[in-house]
């Protein structure tokens, strides 16, 4: 009996490598988002350098963005079909060669092919829609806070590689920037995805959530009411997609990411430029983004556990209304020049912005977690692509039509306020509920 005992409080002891795979969705999710949100820095940089019209340049963000909402759904279905290696290593080459050849941008076409295209693809294979797949068979009762530790990638990508790009940018020149992007490319996410990602637990001999082999029987019953729970309206992991595609549920838990991303993206690829054009330093507009971005890092942690505890629907609004904080006093900058709106503007945006990701897995997850749940997360994703393509061109038409960005930053702050009742619409916890072991 003291043996058993024993062994089993040696087996609570062991390391579950899920977290493993949690600390590489973290590094390959920084370079995911430092690669999109270095673009704001680029941006400036090559309009100052080529003269090119504020929209004409974003369009080259909406490219990559329309490329990610092509490919998301194909990369979310090859990670389960295929395997995640040979997904997301042919991804970092192709994301590293972009950059490389973005050294040698000339053109507008040049910039749309080789970041718009490129860099586009390849990009997707280390983002959100991948890992979200991957990290689904690692976890279910610590979904929340998985999802968020691993979402905390994308501020530290923005945190690290935003400033570090603008220093570049600086003291280099951009094409410079491009180049050691490339080679941290090469570097970091790439070996560490080809050693040390894992599909699924039981590859390694382990469980879901590093449950003892002891409790097998236990996650049998969970299986078996898993499958149960397919059967509700409310949970749709087991049901055909067709049928999937029919429910309320799946057009609100599609439409609330792709509203909100768009009102991201309208803040996250402009406001350096806004702050520039009120004569706000280059560096500290760069500097300051940096921050929102370690904020965000942190309080995507926070959002995601605190989800698993208080529900998904109460942490997204209370996220909601940070985020739509953050961008009032933002606009109050245009109007009182007062450096502590900049601070409010990023302690609320940050805070609001790090509620995204997290609840984007999660909810999505309680949801549709199943045979189909490489596909469909895939599918919002490439929606939440388009909200993005949109979110980057729409401020810069606005703005090459008004000279002022106030109605593309109104535009942000009602689609969050729209994207919150979307999400009770949703209700996941009602599927929680009726899948009471996630």
């Amino acid at each position: 009996m003291q043996s058993v005992e024993l062994k089993s409080n040696l087996a609570k002891r062991r390391f579950y490598y899920g977290w493993v795979i949690v600390g590489l969705s973290m590094v390959s999710m920084a370079f995911w988002f430092g690669t999109r949100t270095t673009f704001s820095v680029f941006f400036v940089a090559l309009i100052d350098h080529f003269h090119w019209g504020r929209a004409e340049a974003a369009g080259a963000q909406s490219i990559a963005m329309i490329a990610y909402m092509i490919m998301a759904p194909v990369i979310g279905t090859l990670v389960d079909r295929i395997g995640p290696r040979k997904v997301i290593v042919p991804g970092i080459l192709l994301t590293g060669l972009g950059f490389l050849l973005c050294t040698q941008i000339r053109t507008l076409f040049q910039f749309y092919l080789f970041f718009g295209i490129l860099v586009g693809i390849g990009v997707t294979c280390l983002s959100i829609a991948p890992f979200t797949v991957i990290l689904s068979h690692w976890f279910e009762r610590k979904r929340g806070t998985a999802n968020g530790l691993a979402a905390v990638g994308i501020g530290l990508g923005i945190f690290i590689l935003v400033p570090l790009i603008q220093y570049l940018i600086s003291t280099r020149g951009w094409p410079s920037a491009f180049f050691i992007f490339s080679l941290l490319t090469f570097a970091i996410p790439l070996p560490l995805n080809a050693i040390f990602l894992k599909h699924r637990p039981q590859e390694m001999g382990l469980l879901v959530d590093g449950d003892l082999p002891t409790r097998s029987s236990e996650v049998g019953l969970r299986d078996s009411q898993n499958q149960k729970g397919a059967s509700s309206p409310l949970f749709h992991g087991d049901k055909e997609l067709g049928e999937i595609i029919k429910t309320a549920q799946f057009w609100y838990a599609i439409l609330y990411p792709s509203l909100t991303t768009l009102g991201v993206y309208i803040i996250i690829v402009h406001h350096v430029r806004y702050l520039v054009d009120l004569g706000v330093d280059k560096i500290w507009a760069a500097s300051l983004f940096a921050v929102i971005g370690a904020l965000s890092a942190g309080f995507r942690l926070f959002w995601g556990w605190f989800s698993d505890h208080m529900g998904r629907e109460i942490t997204f609004t209370m996220g909601g209304i940070c985020f739509s904080s953050g961008i009032l006093f933002l606009l109050l900058f245009q109007y009182f020049h007062a450096m502590m709106l900049l601070y409010l503007f990023a302690l609320f945006f940050g805070a609001g912005w790090g509620v995204t990701a997290p609840m984007f897995m999660s909810i999505t997850a309680d949801l549709f977690k199943g045979k189909h749940f490489g596909l469909i997360y895939g599918m919002l994703e490439g929606v939440i692509g388009l909200g993005a393509a949109l979110g980057a061109w729409v401020p810069g038409y606005i703005y090459d039509q008004s000279q002022n960005y106030f109605w593309a930053f109104m535009i942000a702050l009602i689609l969050n306020l729209i994207s919150i009742l979307l999400v009770w619409l949703a209700a996941p916890r009602k599927s929680r509920r009726s899948h009471p072991f996630v």
